[in-house]
């Protein structure tokens, strides 16, 4: 069936497989290769076809329905009933990581773009050479290629291939990357600036500390600038400090107060607290990176400093919708608890 030339299913993508059958029927109607009338293959054929479950092709079929691009007619299958759509922006979105905080963002990037944008969503795991083979094997012809940039190691590799992609096309969220030249769309998170002003609020609570240990793992995607930030704030006012590269073992000193950028690390400091029947907040002090809900409910409750993520994908879509090409800077937050 002719039909099958048009559709794409990318076992690389992290965008569901429904979406990008129903991205794929709509492509194809925007370049007049399917027309109003026309009837797709059944939900079993499709299934045979790319080897992907009758549920999923079900529901790409009921979500090209429900915004009213195909119907149903019970017996004969299902239909194109548009005579065109309009074309909006088909996007390349690169994420290094699945996690909550990138959810955020995505919801919100796609959420805010609406439902005619086709978003083919790839999350490479901080891994460069994974990054480059995503990136080399593209097909389509996107409208924008959004792209969050974090490397564990070959960061320079990376920006150096980020520079030779289209920079009208070019979208960099959440971290600036040096040598980018030409003028380019960025929303993004200014670490050390963040940090500091993130301290200083908390100037009065800090003053109680000993200490302030930032655990910053020598191995982390996380821009240095954070450390050079704590250390501005700690030198201008005189607070004693240290920076560690991990919580394991650490000597946990009453007065001591210990921020951490990494999930796994805050895990593992806990454990260590809970094992010493030390008191958050009493003790000793706690500020985790990247806010949460469950830090809400962690004791009595976890200070955090962290970024709006919400805000980092609806300014990346408005970029994308806009096309300006502007740098933004995303906004901030400190959220005192109880912790220190």
């Amino acid at each position: 069936m002719a039909i099958f030339e048009f559709i794409h299913i990318d076992e690389f993508s992290s965008t569901p497989k429904y979406r990008q059958l129903a991205h794929s029927i709509i492509e194809a109607i925007q370049k007049n290769k399917l027309k109003k009338g026309d009837v797709l293959p059944s939900i079993n054929e499709v299934s045979f076809h790319y080897y992907i479950s009758r549920i999923t092709v079900e529901k790409g079929y009921n979500y090209l329905k429900s915004i009213g691009i195909v119907d149903s007619v019970r017996g004969k299958g299902f239909f194109i009933n548009v005579d065109s759509i309009p074309v909006t922006y088909r996007i390349f979105l690169l994420f290094n990581k699945l996690s909550e905080h990138k959810k955020i963002i995505y919801d919100a990037f796609v959420k805010e773009l609406g439902e005619n944008a086709a978003v083919d969503f790839y999350v490479y795991n901080n891994d460069f050479n994974l990054f480059k083979r995503i990136i080399e094997r593209r097909e389509k012809d996107y409208s924008h290629i959004v792209i969050i940039p974090h490397f564990l190691e070959d960061d320079l590799a990376a920006y150096k291939l980020i520079n030779t992609l289209p920079k009208e096309k070019l979208i960099i969220v959440d971290k600036k990357i040096p040598g980018i030249t030409g003028q380019i769309a960025m929303v993004y998170e200014n670490f050390e600036k963040d940090i500091y002003a993130s301290l200083l609020e908390a100037k009065e609570s800090l003053a109680k500390y000993n200490r302030i240990n930032l655990i910053f793992p020598s191995h982390n995607y996380y821009s240095i600038d954070i450390v050079h930030g704590f250390k501005s704030f700690c030198q201008d006012f005189a607070f004693d400090y240290a920076v560690l590269d991990s919580p394991t073992n650490v000597n946990l000193l009453h007065g001591d107060l210990f921020i951490t950028v990494m999930e796994d690390d805050l895990i593992i400091l806990l454990d260590q607290i809970l094992a010493k029947k030390l008191r958050i907040g009493v003790d000793l002090g706690l500020i985790s990176y990247n806010e949460t809900p469950i830090k809400r409910l962690i004791g009595n409750g976890i200070s955090t400093i962290s970024t709006d993520f919400e805000q980092l994908g609806i300014s990346a879509a408005k970029l994308v919708m806009s096309g300006e090409k502007v740098q933004i800077e995303n906004p901030f937050y400190f959220t005192h608890r109880p912790s220190i």
